[in-house]
């Protein structure tokens, strides 16, 4: 797949992501079957519908594409691919099922270990961000870029609420929000300039980041780990440990912020 020849598959990702959004919002607000998988996390079936949409829709049109997937049984044949689908079906599971409005439905198409195309979609309040490696940014079709500034002073955080609040002893103008449901929203909040930091504990999984990390750096923004490498994905576990996403200019002395703290974050 030549880097930057998607046209087909832009195409197609956008009008999936959406028709999936749809498919969730049918049963939204709605009784459903619901249990729980590994030791804590929530699964509905309106996860494993919307998963299967976005396989046959996607998978099928592009068979020879790996398929990496929050509720599909992992392949390894992935690792062979030159180009997989990284997909959450629903990420904020939970907030879908309490009736919140803070979920997403997000899928990015990775290759050599990075994500080229990215849609993530917000049903509820019908916000459907898009990112191409190397294009830009956009939300509704406009195009979004990080907050401007590069100091702490006044700066406004998310992530787990004992983490945010240890930084606010060092910087005590730093506004924490409340938390968002969604991991991958929290993430585009930064891309958007709605947030200026968002921090990621560990055990995050690539289709929770995936499209969210094109997002932040193609609006102008950078998501690394503690030592300020950026992620690759599509490994044979694709697990990440702590995480800081913020614009380019304010990362490094926010990666330097949390440091100071590493030993909580981890």
């Amino acid at each position: 797949m030549p880097e930057g020849d998607y046209s087909t598959e832009r195409d197609l990702l956008a009008a999936a992501v959406r028709d999936a959004g749809a498919l969730a919002l049918k049963t939204f607000r709605s009784p459903m079957r619901q249990w729980i998988k590994g030791k804590s996390s929530p699964v509905s079936e309106a996860d494993i519908a919307v998963d299967a949409l976005l396989r046959e829709k996607l998978g099928g049109a592009f068979p020879e594409y790996g398929w990496l997937s929050e509720e599909t049984e992992d392949d390894p044949n992935r690792l062979k691919a030159d180009a997989v689908w990284i997909v959450d079906p629903i990420d904020g599971t939970r907030a879908y099922l309490a009736g919140r409005e803070d979920w997403v439905v997000c899928v990015a198409l990775a290759a050599a270990g990075r994500p080229r195309i990215a849609a993530l979609y917000a049903p509820v309040t019908d916000e459907f961000f898009f990112a191409v490696a190397g294009e830009g940014a956009t939300c509704n079709g406009v195009p979004i870029h990080v907050r401007p500034g590069t100091g702490l002073e006044g700066t406004t955080l998310l992530g787990p609420k004992r983490f945010l609040g240890s930084l606010a002893e060092l910087h005590p103008s730093m506004m924490p929000l409340p938390r968002i449901g969604s991991l991958a929203l929290r993430l585009a909040r930064v891309a958007q300039g709605a947030v200026d930091i968002t921090i990621v504990t560990g055990n995050s999984y690539d289709w929770d980041l995936a499209a969210a990390d094109l997002l932040v750096h193609e609006a102008g923004g950078a998501l690394t780990d503690i030592d300020g490498e950026r992620l690759t994905y599509n490994c044979p576990q694709p697990v990440h440990a702590l995480l800081v996403a913020a614009s380019r200019a304010r990362h490094g002395t926010a990666l330097a912020l949390i440091r100071e703290r590493k030993a909580q974050f981890v």
